[in-house]
């Protein structure tokens, strides 16, 4: 703001009184806002001032006719008596904007700033007398332009996603810069609720920062607990007689603090995130400025810390959100590995191996059976944590443990057994869980981790809970399962003879290879039985399907061969036998059976044979020159209708010649593109033996080395053979 030059010509051209002269200014500027300073001569007389002048520079009216520079000296150094002296000398006005001014006595000093008009007067010949100045006092403006600008940096660094260390930091040293003689700090609320932690506080001593790091929220425990405790702001204009400062006043004045205002910082939910205080350093009320500071500055330090949680929030879900899915996806694989298991003992045993060193760096796994507990399993990340196993120690302290979890069928840590405040005494262990192996109400074993080094965690734990879980299932399903294939195999051995019969002039061999695990009782079946006049009936054969059913047929089938081959003395008519017990039995009518039965006896020099084949696969014959005959003599499956008609076919067998009997499993094995084995190459095989290979044993040898070769060692199919060797 400044005067027009004419407008202050027509006021200083005509002569006039000094006194006169102060008059008019008085009537002119002691009610106007600007600033107004009338001065004199070369050495700028203060002739007359109004109250805006007194109230920014200081002094009163009575300091009329002194120098300025004497009653201001301040102005001296920083050039404004230069500027005066400038005007005077040249006559020539100067306008300055933003001028920034230090005022007030050393230790009182404050900042402003001014937009000034220099103008000389001159006197009725035109000549210079004088200086008028007037002057608006823009601090306020100036202060609020810094303020906004300081904002608008602090909240795109939030936008940013800036640090919330650099954001507070930042915060308070802009504050600090605007206002020198304040000092920031900012705690933040714990999460707990009930302290407060370091935020910020870049113009307050470490040691001072430490110690009200973790302070207490409630009432009396200086500026900021108590105005988080009551959530509104906390005034303390000296701490060293404010009683809500006694625990803290020592160290305040250590760090030179002697004033203190707090405001507690709110979020947008109304919860407490912390607190905003300004420190002076001497004891001092807040002007109106500095509570409309702390006001705003809460209000983005509150931005900036829910900002920041909202990340830290986010960042926290992503990561129990990628370790739930690493988790997921380790029991899924453990679990699906543990289950591929076919067996009890295996089960466990992977579930050992896939323990380590994912949940902990040892492992043991115990079960109880027939009233004894054994250790099942054991796995190691490091060949020096194995050697743990070896202690009779900790052997005896994990044993009492599981002997504990298979009576409490509960989890237990390394807390149980252990006095108060003592910790678990086991050498080169920091901890261990044993978790209960259960299945159909009942547990069967324990699964224990021990760690070595850090101690087990509430996850670790949970998810050897989850696994334990998933393991004991699939382990009871493995039992399950050897149970049921120990049973199949002993039922199926209860269909074949125990071992093959001493046959004059004879070599014998046999073999049964069940499908799969021989999880069910398979239809394959052979049998070689003594008969009277030193004759020896031999079969083979096949009934449909498997299990019980399959087995209770195979049964009937043997025994009904058994009781009629001794009275009956006709292949034939035995095995109509055989056809009509099939036929009338109370089974399912589609069962039927394949077979071939035969009867033999020693003439002395040789092997004489009879045989009828009821639809079952055409027997071999290899003869000792190497050559393989077929027998294609048939007769209709057994159980298919009431009559059966069959031929008997009739053969000797010389010394080394061989009759090859196998069921279907063996002829329809299938290659990797589907293709069957078939007669044609079963024949191959025999005839690719050496003549003179007429073992028994070596036959059925070369025999399932072809299958294999041809369809693997999967078996989808039962598998019997029978060799009959003249010797």
């Amino acid at each position: 703001m400044s005067l027009q030059p004419d407008r202050l010509g027509a006021v200083t051209t005509h002569p006039r009184s000094t006194s006169l002269r102060t008059e008019e200014y008085e009537d002119l500027f002691d009610q106007a806002p600007v600033i107004f300073v009338a001065l004199g001569g070369p050495s700028h007389l203060l002739e007359a001032a109004n109250p805006a002048f007194f109230e920014a520079f200081g002094g009163d009216r009575t300091d009329t006719g002194v120098p300025i520079g004497e009653l201001v000296p301040e102005l001296a150094p920083q050039g404004v008596l230069d500027r005066l002296d400038a005007v005077y000398r040249t006559g020539s006005a100067f306008r300055a904007r933003g001028a920034r001014l230090v005022l007030g006595a050393p230790g009182k000093e404050r900042e402003g700033f001014f937009d000034f008009t220099y103008e000389p007067r001159r006197d009725a010949v035109g000549e210079v007398d004088g200086v008028i100045v007037i002057a608006v006092e823009t601090t306020v403006y100036h202060h609020a332009q810094l303020l906004a600008a300081e904002q608008r940096i602090l909240l795109e660094r939030i936008a940013r996603d800036a640090p919330l260390g650099d954001i507070l930091t930042g915060m308070a040293r802009a504050i600090e810069e605007l206002s020198p003689e304040l000092i920031v700090s900012v705690l933040l609320a714990d999460s707990d609720g009930r302290h407060l932690r370091h935020g910020t506080g870049p113009g307050l001593p470490d040691f001072y920062n430490e110690a009200i790091d973790g302070i207490a929220i409630g009432a009396d425990v200086g500026s900021c607990g108590t105005a988080a405790h009551l959530r509104v702001p906390v005034i303390v204009t000296d701490i060293a007689t404010d009683h809500r400062w006694v625990d803290y006043q020592d160290v305040a004045a250590r760090a030179g603090l002697a004033a203190c205002w707090s405001t507690p910082i709110i979020g947008t939910d109304d919860r407490l995130l912390g607190t905003f205080a300004m420190y002076h350093r001497a004891p001092k009320a807040p002007e109106a400025k500095d509570l409309a500071l702390s006001t705003a500055f809460a209000r983005i330090a509150a931005l900036a810390i829910e900002r920041h949680q909202a990340m830290e929030a986010g960042r926290a879900a992503q990561e129990r959100e990628r370790e739930a899915r690493e988790d997921l996806a380790f029991i899924l694989e453990a679990s699906t590995a543990i289950t591929r298991e076919p067996h009890f003992s295996d089960c466990l045993q992977r579930l050992a191996r896939l323990t380590v060193p994912t949940l902990a760096p040892l492992c043991s796994v115990h079960v109880r059976e027939d009233g004894l507990t054994r250790r099942i399993a054991e796995a190691a990340a490091t060949p020096a944590a194995e050697e743990l196993f070896d202690s009779p120690v900790l052997r005896d302290r994990v044993e009492r443990a599981v002997a504990r979890v298979l009576a409490s069928g509960t989890t237990e840590t390394d807390r149980a057994d252990v006095p108060p405040g003592g910790r678990p005494v086991l050498p080169g262990v920091t901890g261990y869980v044993c978790v209960p192996l259960g299945a159909r109400g009942r547990t069967f074993g324990v699964l224990t981790l021990l760690a070595t080094d850090r101690p087990l965690d509430g996850h670790g734990i949970a998810l050897a809970e989850e696994l334990a879980r998933r393991a004991a299932s699939s382990a009871d399903n493995a039992r399950q399962f050897s149970d049921r294939v120990q049973l199949a195999r002993e039922l199926q051995a209860g269909l074949l003879p125990p071992e093959l019969p001493a046959i004059p002039g004879a070599d014998l061999a046999a073999s049964y290879h069940p499908a799969g695990e021989g999880l069910e009782v398979g239809g394959d079946f052979y049998d070689v039985f003594p008969l009277p006049d030193d004759r020896w009936a031999f079969m083979i054969g096949d009934v449909c399907g498997r299990g019980a059913a399959a087995a209770t047929t195979t049964g009937m089938v043997r025994h009904t061969a058994r009781a009629a081959a001794r009275l009956l003395h006709d292949p034939a008519a035995v095995v109509a036998a055989i056809n009509d017990a099939v036929a009338g039995s109370a089974l399912d009518e589609d069962y039927f059976v394949s077979l071939v039965y035969g009867e033999l006896r020693h003439t002395g020099s040789h092997l004489a044979l009879e045989l009828i084949r009821a639809g079952h696969v055409p027997p071999f014959v290899r003869r000792t020159d190497g050559t393989v005959e077929q027998l294609v003599q048939s007769g209709l499956l057994l159980g298919i209708g009431p009559e059966f008609d069959g031929t008997v076919c009739r053969l000797d067998l010389a010394p080394g010649d061989s009759l090859v009997l196998v069921t279907d499993g063996i002829t329809e094995a299938r290659s990797a593109d589907g293709e069957f084995f078939d007669d044609h190459r079963l024949a191959d095989a025999l005839l690719a033996l050496p003549a003179t290979a007429c073992e028994a044993t070596g036959l059925i040898d070369a025999v399932h080395a072809a299958v294999t070769a041809f369809a693997g060692r999967s078996t989808p199919d039962d598998q019997a053979t029978l060799v009959v060797t003249a010797t």
